[in-house]
């Protein structure tokens, strides 16, 4: 049975892992690599950049942590597809394979060193190694700004 589906209803849906169909970036915005690009240059799932030049077919962005911190380097447009297998239909997104990083997850940022750092808890962590994992990000103590809730 063929399904038609309208462009609206097409271009809200955010599968996980992909970017929304109209990607709001700005010079200075802070965004986090989706996929792997160039492991060697540091382009790996979850890299963290600051947007310098928007083009029409690549983002121009300096590197924010990692190894080649400060490098610049250019993201393309590619083919995106979920990787959902239970999703209905398929959908493949040609857009920048990008995501707003003002905040990211303690696993998400696992690997990465940052130089300042805010720590927003508002609920336990799960476990004792996710709380190191969000305080050892930072290069020092003193630059971590907490946040917690107190029962």
């Amino acid at each position: 049975e063929v399904q038609i589906y309208l462009f609206e209803f097409i271009n809200s849906l955010t599968p996980s892992g992909i970017p929304p169909h109209h990607l709001n970036l700005k010079v200075g915005a802070i965004v986090m690599l989706l996929r792997n690009l160039l492991i060697s240059q540091g382009l790996c799932n979850g890299t963290c950049m600051k947007v310098q030049r928007l083009h029409e077919h690549c983002i121009e962005a300096s590197l924010v942590t990692g190894s080649n911190r400060g490098h610049t380097v250019l993201i393309p447009r590619i083919k995106l597809s979920p990787s959902d297998a239970n999703n209905p239909l398929t959908l493949n997104r040609l857009q920048f394979p990008l995501r707003l990083a003002y905040s990211m997850t303690i696993n998400k940022v696992q690997g990465q060193t940052f130089e300042k750092l805010g720590i927003h808890l508002p609920q336990p962590v799960f476990s004792h190694g996710q709380l190191y994992v969000a305080f050892s990000r930072a290069c020092a103590m003193n630059n971590i700004v907490r946040v917690m809730t107190i029962n």
